[in-house]
Parts: structure tokens; C-alpha cells; sequence
């Protein structure tokens, strides 16, 4: 069996250990450590499966009755065992990001939707590509290994499909998408070419989008188009195009006026101001046929990768995309009419998925089927 210790118990920690407990491969894993950023949890000597059960809330007992969180502790007695242990990063923090090489170094494996140490300093990207012996050029083994499939698209096959493809010597020409849920969502509704749908104002839609939970607590966060930017700087580098955030070009469609204000309330009140801003560039699509969308670029050979709010034709399939799911197209040598991949790209239940799709990898790697 492989140990797994989860650091960041929120939503998607614990939808993974709930997936884990009542999967049929259920057996090959022993969760063995939790934290949150408080308190911890961790196994006896013998490694034994920690307690858990179905109706656990896993954040409140693991601050009820864990020590104080450590992170130096936590990897130390993972790497102790005899076993192989498998390091899941469920936070969104850069600081936790920037011990992944030091996770490596200690013979751990790496699994995470974390998109901070892919995205951020390219120094980092390296190190970590170096270390694990799946990414590394020169490194030769079965562990220590690196997964990080969430990061783009959840639980969508985004970055196995492009390692895939670099492995068996295609040529990718490009990679664009749509990889935001929430901006997939707000664009879907607002700018269609439906003779049915009755268009609304771009702050309506932002606001119900908020409601549903689709956006993040202060939409700004989502709109800025950073996001999108750190996927397309991670399906980049894996590409072999070393993009930086720094220098990437990103369309932020935060009205300007509201970029600066310090409430998400005073935001959302003013957010209405500009809807005829938005409605114009609508009409302008609709009336050339086509829809407006939020797209991410990578152009391995033009040199042109970028964020930006776009307009496709009908017969593009970025027009017929419903609701909030994402879709990534790859353009290659072998495949240049394109292959896409589509479905939900955000959600707690799909990107545990996803990272329990990695655990699969590694386990199956270290132990056989």
C-alpha cells in the first residue's frame, strides 16, 4: 500500500478522502496524515490508516483533536516509512508551493491542484521538473514522482493528453481554451447567437454568477483573467514555451475605474455603470455572427500566447459551449483540424477526481497493477 498525507483539508481535501474511502482501489492507499492550516494529524510508528469515517467533517476533528500544524513534522514522518508516501497539496498557497523541491529531495511524491509552484518563478517550474524522475531529462527511477493534472481543466485529461502528445514526438502548434468555469459561464449566457435567449446586463449576469457560487468571493479575482493566465503559463512551459506571468499579455476586463476600489460590495454597485460598455462589444460580435468568449493561447510557433477576451464564429465549437464547462483545444502536426477536450473544469467533486487519478498513477508506478 502507499500512504497518502493531505495538507489543506477544505472542500476538495475532503471530497478526495471520501473518494478514497468508498473507491474499489480503496485498498491500495492508506490516508495516514491531515492537515489544515492549523492543526495536523498524523499516524502511529506502524503507519496504520487513520480512523475516518464517511460522516467525519474532517476539518473540524482534525482542528479538535490535532496538534499544531508543522509542515517540517508532517514530511519527516512520511518519509520515514518503509512504504512509499505520496505528498497531496490541496492548498492554493505559494509558500507551500516552494517546498515541493525540498518534498522531492526527501523522497516523497508530489500530487496537486496547486497551480502556484507551475506558474509562478520559472526557477521553481525547473527545479521540480528536475527532481521528479516522470518530468526529469536526466533523472532515472520510480520515484520520486510529480502529478499535477488539476491544475488545468479539474478532473479533465488537459496535461496528460499534452504530455502524451510531446512524449510520442507530435509537434504542437498551439493550445487555446476556454478554462475558466466562471468566466465559461458568464459569456456562454451573455453573448450567444440563441434567437430565444433574452439578453441580460453583463453586471446581472456577473451577479448571479456570484450567487451561484461560481465566482470567486470578490469576482474581480475571476474577471482580471489571472486565472487563465496561470494555466496558460503552465500548458506553456510543458509545451516547451517558457511564459512568465510578468510578461504574458492578459486582458483584465475589470472596467478600470473599479480595479482600484477596495469593496467587492462598492465594486458590484458600480459594476452596472459599465454594462453598456459590455453590450457594445456583444452587439458588435452578434452582429458580425459571432460570440464573444474569454480565451487562453498558447502559440508554441507564432509567438503570440496571451489572455483575452475574443469573438468565434458559430461554426467554432468555443460558440456552441454551454454552461460552465471548459474546453481545450490542441492544435499538432499529426492533428492540425485539432483535438478537444471538453466537460466541467472546476467543482470539488471533479478535481478530487483528478488528483485521485494522479494518486493511480503513482501508486500503479511504484507497485504494479
Amino acid at each position: 500500500m502507499v500512504n497518502v498525507g493531505i495538507v489543506g483539508i477544505g472542500l476538495v481535501g475532503s471530497e478526495l478522502v471520501s473518494q478514497l474511502l468508498r473507491s474499489s482501489c480503496s485498498q491500495s492507499f492508506k490516508v495516514v496524515g491531515l492537515t489544515t492550516s492549523q492543526k495536523m494529524v498524523v499516524s502511529d510508528a506502524e503507519y496504520k490508516p487513520l480512523s475516518i469515517t464517511k460522516e467525519d467533517n474532517l476539518r473540524s476533528t482534525v482542528n479538535a483533536t490535532g496538534i499544531n500544524t508543522d509542515l517540517t513534522q508532517f514530511v519527516d514522518y512520511l518519509s520515514k516509512s518503509k512504504e512509499h508516501s505520496i505528498i497531496v497539496d490541496c492548498t492554493a498557497s505559494g509558500e507551500v508551493a516552494n517546498l515541493y523541491p525540498s518534498w522531492l529531495r526527501a523522497g516523497l511524491s508530489v500530487v496537486t491542484p496547486n497551480k502556484k509552484a507551475f506558474s509562478s518563478s520559472i526557477e521553481l517550474f525547473k527545479e521540480i521538473q528536475d527532481l521528479a524522475v516522470n518530468t526529469s531529462k536526466t533523472k532515472h527511477g520510480r520515484t520520486p514522482l510529480i502529478y499535477h493534472e488539476t491544475t488545468v481543466g479539474a478532473g479533465l485529461p488537459v496535461l496528460s493528453t499534452l504530455t502524451d502528445m510531446i512524449k510520442t514526438g507530435d509537434e504542437i502548434i498551439k493550445i487555446e481554451g476556454i478554462v475558466s468555469g466562471t468566466l465559461s459561464y458568464l459569456f456562454n449566457n451573455f453573448s450567444t447567437l440563441s434567437s430565444t435567449a433574452t439578453p441580460k446586463p453583463f453586471s446581472e449576469m456577473v451577479n448571479v454568477a456570484k450567487e451561484l457560487g461560481y465566482t470567486e468571493p470578490d469576482p474581480r479575482d475571476d474577471l482580471n483573467g489571472m486565472d487563465v493566465a496561470r494555466k496558460v503559463t503552465i500548458c506553456g512551459r510543458l509545451a516547451g514555451v517558457e511564459l512568465d506571468l510578468s510578461t504574458l499579455p492578459v486582458e483584465n476586463i475589470v472596467p478600470e475605474a473599479l480595479q482600484s476600489i477596495k469593496s467587492t460590495d462598492e465594486f458590484m454597485s458600480k459594476l452596472p455603470e459599465f454594462d453598456e460598455h459590455f453590450s457594445k462589444l456583444n452587439s458588435e460580435a452578434l452582429s458580425e455572427g459571432q460570440v464573444l468568449r474569454y480565451v487562453g493561447l498558447v502559440d508554441v510557433q507564432g509567438g503570440q500566447s496571451g489572455v483575452k477576451l475574443a469573438k468565434y464564429p458559430a461554426s467554432h465549437p468555443f460558440a456552441s459551449l454551454q454552461g460552465s464547462d471548459n474546453m481545450i483545444k490542441f492544435t499538432t502536426k499529426n492533428c492540425p483540424n485539432g483535438v478537444i477536450i471538453q466537460g466541467a473544469g472546476a467543482g470539488a467533486a471533479v478535481t478530487a477526481y483528478g488528483i485521485f487519478t494522479d494518486l493511480l498513477k503513482v501508486q500503479e508506478r511504484v507497485e504494479g497493477f
